[in-house]
C-alpha cells in the first residue's frame, strides 16, 4: 500500500482527478478503451467536478459506480444521479455510464444480465474507492449477508444487504476491485485515518477494505 498524504483535501483531489486522467490516457494507449469505476456520496465530487473538464478521449472510457443503492435514478438516495450531475458534464459528457441497477424488486433477478454488461471491461483500468469509519468500502460491509461471497468469491458483482442500510445494494466483489490495474482509496479526517490504521491489524471479515490495501494507493487529508 502506497500512503499519500496532503495539505489539504481541496489539493488531494485536484492531484487525484490529475492521476486518474493520466491512468485512463496510458489505458487507452495501450488497449484502446478504458474503464474507471467511483464511489457515490458527496466525498468524491470534488474529484468529478476536475476530472470533467479534463480533455481526454472520453468517448472511448466506460464508467461505473463502484457500488449502487438498489432504487431507480429519480430517487434522491441514487449514487447515479449524482454522478451524472458532476462527471457526465463537459468534457466528460461523451463517457458512457455502465449502469449498476435495472428495473427489477430484488437486485438479484438482474444480477447475470448487470455482470454480463459488466464483463466486456474487466479488469477495470481504474477504481476510486472510498471507506467508511467502520471500515466498509464499496457495498462490502462488516456483518453483510453476502460479506464472504464479497470478498472471496469469483463473481464480479455481488447484491448485498447489510446493518443499517435501508435498501439492498449491488457492489463489485473484491475481485474484481483487486483485478484492477490501478487502485485508490480516498480518505479525509483523522477518524478515517485512525480507521485505516485500524483495519491493517484486522481481517477483512471484521475490515472489508483490509480485502483490497494490498497495492492500492490511499490517499489522506486531515480536512
Amino acid at each position: 500500500m502506497e500512503f499519500v498524504e496532503y495539505a489539504d483535501s481541496e489539493m488531494m483531489m485536484i492531484d487525484l482527478a490529475d492521476r486518474v486522467a493520466s491512468e485512463l490516457r496510458a489505458a487507452i494507449t495501450a488497449d484502446g478503451r478504458a474503464s474507471l469505476a467511483v464511489p457515490g456520496g458527496t466525498t468524491p465530487g470534488p474529484v468529478f467536478d476536475t476530472l470533467s473538464a479534463i480533455r481526454l478521449d472520453w468517448d472511448k472510457v466506460h464508467v461505473m459506480l463502484t457500488d449502487e443503492r438498489w432504487v431507480p435514478e429519480s430517487s434522491e438516495r441514487s449514487n447515479t444521479g449524482l454522478l451524472k450531475r458532476r462527471l457526465f458534464t463537459g468534457e466528460a459528457a461523451a463517457a458512457h455510464y455502465l449502469p449498476l441497477y435495472a428495473e427489477a424488486e430484488r437486485p438479484e433477478e438482474k444480477l447475470d444480465a448487470l455482470q454480463a454488461n459488466l464483463a466486456p471491461h474487466l479488469p477495470l483500468s481504474v477504481v476510486l474507492l472510498g471507506m467508511g469509519a467502520d471500515m466498509h468500502t464499496a457495498s462490502i460491509f462488516p456483518g453483510a449477508d453476502q460479506l464472504d461471497a464479497a470478498l472471496n468469491g469469483e463473481a464480479s458483482l455481488v447484491a448485498m444487504r447489510a446493518p443499517g442500510a435501508p435498501e439492498p445494494r449491488i457492489t463489485l466483489s473484491a475481485k474484481v476491485l483487486n483485478d484492477a490495474m490501478r487502485r485508490h482509496i480516498v480518505i479525509i479526517g483523522a477518524e478515517k485515518r485512525a480507521a485505516l490504521e485500524k483495519a491493517q491489524t484486522l481481517s477483512p471479515q471484521e475490515a472489508p477494505v483490509a480485502a483490497i490495501l494490498k497495492g492500492a494507493t490511499v490517499h489522506w487529508a486531515e480536512g
